[in-house]
């Protein structure tokens, strides 16, 4: 028998089975996670925003219409709670280095590419509000449009940004916007 959809999910859920959203949870706790490891850096807030984004679905669920998937909504909801623990803090801490990752959230292709240590770094000195939509399009693969629609914002204001964000990145990287050899080409002194 197929699994069933996350539409059907949701129904389910809202229809009185509480299992279907442990099930939701389940399918996307990973990606959730991620989105918010890539937000904020540390693997704390992470867990902390991967919470509150699964306490806030669960609120919430009873009003998704289904305009969206419920995967964008979700990336939504979870860019909000990483927001709100952003808001909360009074600076941005330097990344911690996982010590493993046992902390029973599988790896997805996201992290299988691994993203370097230095990468990660200068993405948090990206201002937040180019931070989340180079996360989203350039490490979560999402589509403009997805991009908007999670954020809320214009496809156009979503290139802008990804472009400010490029470059705001490659600064905090040391790189010259324009520059004419790409990084990996660059040689380490």
């Amino acid at each position: 028998m197929d699994e069933p959809g996350d539409r059907e999910l949701v129904e389910r859920y809202v229809g009185g089975d509480r299992v279907a959203f442990a099930i939701l949870v389940r399918r996307h706790e990973r990606r959730v996670y991620n989105l918010a490891y890539r937000m904020l850096g540390r693997e704390e807030d992470a867990r902390d925003a991967t919470q509150d984004a699964f306490l806030s679905a669960l609120r919430k669920l009873p009003s998704f219409r289904g305009d969206a998937a419920f995967t964008t909504w979700m990336h939504r909801v979870t860019v909000n709670a990483c927001y709100d623990i952003l808001r909360k803090r009074k600076r941005e801490p330097a990344l911690e280095i996982p010590e493993t990752i046992e902390h029973g959230v599988p790896h997805d292709h996201a992290e299988e590419t691994t993203i370097s240590l230095d990468v990660q770094r200068a993405l948090l000195q990206v201002p937040l509000e180019f931070r989340a939509p180079i996360v989203l399009h350039d490490i979560h693969d999402l589509a403009y449009e997805e991009v908007g629609e999670i954020l809320g914002i214009p496809i156009g204001t979503v290139k802008s940004r990804i472009h400010r964000g490029r470059l705001a990145l490659a600064k905090a990287l040391g790189e010259r916007p324009g520059a004419d050899r790409p990084s990996e080409e660059r040689s380490i002194p």
